[in-house]
């Protein structure tokens, strides 16, 4: 029985030394797969944290976690319904504003009259006054807008961006058209003063300075913020609100144009440009906003 148990050890010992070499290539195969599973997935998750990181790249893709919300998605939708919620409320104002001028509402043409008398600058005012305040309106001249903006249209088609072109000349090129359509259908006749005054044959409602003006500092800051660090959007946006505000007050100090036709301009502008915008994608991440560059 002894010389059976150790034939059978030895018979064992025999079977695993001739298995030995399979089994550490299985094992050796088995550590290969493992280290190529583990260099995939690290691969893989440097990918999605590169496109995950540059949002709106062409063919970037960002894919969300099973059972986690997009990260991405939330703050562009976000940011639409921002937009949408001023473009709703610029259209409102301007159609509240115009129908009140149109029907003759008069708390409306009491309050623009009571401004139009305090603010206007009188027909005896200096040459200096004079001079400054029409460098003071010149940014809302369609030719100023055109003398910004040409450039930056020469550039994004050299660098061949035809959406982004496409929205910022629709967006600041229609709005002095939109603007005069709107002064035909209102028919406002401008300020009258008992010592003359500017006596423009135009009408008034709503102003074409203001809503150039708008127009033209909405499409700047569109452009430009993907490309601000957050401090420096508020720097800029306080310096765009700061020179339509300007532009608005000059047209009253001058005398041309009523409070209402100021805010009517404003709404118009900043209305008109951010439903383009929206239209063509102009918003951060979409396919006609502008993109950083890679950091270095």
């Amino acid at each position: 029985m002894a010389r059976n148990q150790g034939s059978s050890s030895s018979i064992r010992a025999t079977a695993w030394v001739a298995r030995a070499p399979e089994l550490r290539s299985s094992r050796r195969s088995v550590a290969s797969d493992g280290a190529t599973l583990t260099w995939a997935s690290s691969l893989a998750a440097r990918l999605q944290r590169v496109t995950a990181g540059r949002v709106g790249d062409p063919g970037g893709v960002h894919t969300a976690h099973p059972g986690q919300p997009d990260t991405l998605a939330v703050p562009a939708a976000r940011s639409t319904a921002r937009v949408l919620t001023a473009v709703a409320g610029a259209a409102l104002l301007l159609v509240v504003l115009g129908g009140a001028v149109a029907a003759g509402w008069a708390p409306l043409l009491r309050v623009d009259g009571a401004v139009r008398d305090a603010l206007y600058a009188g027909d005896d005012r200096s040459g200096l006054v004079e001079s400054v305040l029409q460098v003071a309106t010149a940014p809302g001249l369609s030719v100023s807008r055109g003398v910004v903006l040409l450039p930056v249209l020469v550039w994004l088609v050299l660098r061949r961006s035809w959406w982004t072109a496409t929205w910022v000349l629709g967006a600041a090129g229609l709005v002095s058209p939109l603007t005069g359509a709107l002064k035909e259908l209102v028919g406002r006749q401008r300020p009258q003063f008992a010592d003359g005054g500017a006596r423009y044959d135009s009408l008034s409602f709503p102003s074409g300075h203001s809503s150039g003006v708008a127009a033209l500092v909405t499409v700047a800051l569109v452009l430009a913020w993907p490309l601000l660090a957050p401090a420096a959007r508020r720097w800029w946006l306080a310096a765009g609100a700061a020179l339509v505000l300007l532009v608005g007050l000059t047209r009253m100090w001058l005398g041309v144009h009523f409070l209402s036709d100021v805010l009517g301009g404003w709404a118009l502008g900043l209305g008109w440009t951010l439903l383009v915008a929206l239209a063509f994608g102009a918003l951060p991440g979409g396919r006609a906003a502008l993109r950083p560059g890679p950091a270095t």
